[in-house]
């Protein structure tokens, strides 16, 4: 059973959600023969204030 966990800065629309999710579950179906009903898929969106790259937090301008 594949287990899926999708961590983003920021936040991400119901319809991006479900294109992500619906094309990380073909291609496990497609190429690892996983079936799509096993497939579960998670998403973490973490504030931009609480992710930061070479020591600057994202919401930094």
């Amino acid at each position: 059973m594949p287990y899926v966990n999708i961590r983003v800065a920021g936040i991400l629309s119901r319809e991006q959600k479900a294109k992500i999710a619906a094309e990380i579950t073909d291609t496990l179906e497609r190429i690892a023969h996983k079936p799509a009903s096993y497939t579960y898929i998670t998403f973490d969106e973490v504030p931009e204030e609480s992710w930061a790259v070479a020591g600057k937090l994202l919401d930094e301008k």
